[in-house]
């Protein structure tokens, strides 16, 4: 790995971050946020590694110091969703070849949207259910908004993204 990838690795990990503070949007347990953006990047452009990499450690780094619980029982399942996210992102654009079409970019963040709301769910599920806060309505109760954000936020990942990484490609690339 050269300085610039872990340079960029690295601030992708605190955009991650900064990103999962600055939540424009914060109602209950539904928060609508760009955080997932940093983690895209770094599967997209350098693999399923860095990826993983970007969501586990940029997510354990916010959990640890931001969330506002620390480290509990269900910090890992806070954490696997964009780690898990991260890697399987980075996985997809190995095997295409980190080349793609708005297309296959609408489907791989539409597919990680999904996931990550699916598995934050589950994760507030078994949280609610370990520590006695569970309700039905607080763990389901808003499902369809969060798979409606995550849909309509992966579309514009899809429009920003092909653009960003082949200038980021050349960037890294240069002498």
């Amino acid at each position: 790995m050269n300085t610039r990838r872990l340079t960029t690795i690295s601030m992708l990990m605190a955009l991650y971050v900064v990103l999962s503070i600055m939540t424009p949007v914060k109602v209950a347990n539904f928060k609508f946020t760009f955080e997932a953006f940093p983690i895209l990047v770094a599967g997209l452009l350098f693999g399923p590694l860095d990826g993983l990499y970007v969501g586990g450690i940029g997510s354990f780094i916010y959990q640890l110091l931001f969330s506002g619980y620390g480290i509990t029982a269900t910090t890992p399942l806070w954490i696997l969703p964009h780690a898990l996210s991260g890697l399987l992102v980075g996985l997809y654009a190995k095997r295409k070849g980190f080349s793609f079409s708005f297309t296959e970019t609408a489907f791989i963040t539409s597919f990680s949207a999904l996931l990550v709301t699916a598995l934050n769910i589950l994760a507030l599920y078994v949280d609610s259910k370990l520590f006695g806060y569970y309700s039905y309505a607080l763990v389901f109760g808003n499902v369809i908004l969060k798979i409606a954000v995550g849909i309509i936020l992966s579309f514009v990942y899809s429009l920003a993204l092909p653009k960003l990484l082949t200038f980021l490609k050349k960037q890294l690339n240069r002498e």
